[in-house]
């Protein structure tokens, strides 16, 4: 299944993302004075092949799973959050509902390893490959069948939402302690001292801090992940979310649709699906500068630009769904500004602009 999924991942439409560079260099501004909303206006037409793409059908897949290394005090929070705010997201209540909403994005919940029995609740994917992970401080976290299973939980609600006609897809995410996994398979790659990489998650500080880092050198120490086995890297120190949603952009990729990156954890998520087919990273759309210094090494690693500095650390797609705001406010620029011809106002007559603006476009 990822052989053939890998290989129907495609280089982006250059032709497409030519003519659209055409059209927001011609339009009433100076030239790139827009910087970061015209490289998502240009990378939306090369991930959809029409130079000017517009009301783009979205969504923010958001993966719930528990882990076990929670229980060696690395989160500010009890594992029993986990479920608790999963009901919260059905319910409407969180953080990532409102943003949702005003991002325009349907909100797809997907229960893909959550420690608890949830009851049955329109809106609630029942996905569940395991009660959690292994605590990976002491062992695996995963198997690599259910590493496997779990990435084809992503790789199937993904193809599902693209059938809908779904063209950007967010990552969104909830798990207590999942901090921890994620740093743990950043890690693997950034070739950095792990307490570089470790932050404070939910908010654990001063001797909660120094314990997380401990756990997550003692979890590499102990399980000695391959990193040129991505697999093997989600299996030993990832979570069932973590390779859920690394199935997400894999198939997102493979079918034409652009992901956007929340925190450290899609970001993750991310690194791994990159490392398993580097053509995803095409695909890939940085949204904000999470708190956490492992988010930004993996953006680094992945050469993503990221928009916004928020200081958030929040989770559960709410970056993502801002991060859409942006592409939204990117395509309405390509769209809905006038070009200098069809302002009729004059072009630049020195300059990089007296290059490329042209007053009969």
């Amino acid at each position: 299944m990822l052989d053939g999924l890998i290989a129907a991942i495609k280089p982006l439409d250059l032709g497409a993302m030519e003519a659209c560079q055409l059209r927001l260099d011609n339009l009433t501004k100076p030239l790139g004075s827009l910087h970061g909303l015209e490289q998502l206006a240009c990378r939306l037409a090369g991930i959809t092949g029409d130079p000017r793409p517009r009301k783009l059908k979205k969504c923010i897949i958001l993966a719930a799973a528990d882990h076990g290394v929670a229980r060696e005090g690395v989160s500010a929070y009890p594992q029993e959050v986990t479920p608790q705010m999963v009901m919260n997201f059905c319910r409407g209540g969180a953080a990532i509902n409102v943003f949702a909403k005003h991002a325009g994005a349907e909100l797809v919940l997907v229960d893909v390893g959550v420690a608890a029995d949830l009851p049955e609740i329109p809106g609630l994917r029942r996905e569940k490959i395991a009660y959690g992970t292994g605590n990976i401080a002491a062992g695996p976290a995963m198997t690599r069948e259910q590493t496997l299973q779990a990435i084809a939980v992503g790789v199937r609600i993904a193809r599902e939402e693209m059938t809908r006609g779904v063209r950007v897809i967010g990552l969104g995410e909830m798990g207590i302690g999942n901090t921890t996994p994620s740093t743990a398979i950043i890690a693997c790659y950034a070739g950095r001292p792990v307490r570089d990489l470790t932050g404070q998650g939910t908010g654990v500080s001063g001797t909660g801090l120094e314990r997380k880092a401990k756990i997550i050198e003692q979890a590499l120490a102990v399980n000695r992940p391959d990193p040129q086995d991505p697999i093997d890297v989600l299996a030993k120190v990832g979570g069932l979310e973590i390779a859920a949603l690394a199935g997400v952009a894999l198939a997102a990729a493979a079918g034409g649709a652009a992901v956007v990156l929340d925190g450290v954890i899609t970001g993750a998520a991310a690194l791994i699906a990159t490392q398993m087919a580097p053509g995803v990273r095409e695909y890939l759309i940085g949204s904000h500068f999470s708190c956490e210094p492992a988010h930004k090494a993996a953006l680094s690693l992945m050469d993503i630009p990221a928009y916004l500095h928020l200081d958030m650390r929040l989770g559960e797609g709410t970056g993502a769904a801002l991060g859409i705001t942006l592409i939204d406010a990117g395509l309405h620029v390509l769209n809905d500004m006038k070009t200098f011809g069809e302002a009729q106002v004059a072009v630049a007559q020195d300059g990089p602009g007296a290059l490329r603006q042209r007053a009969e476009l």
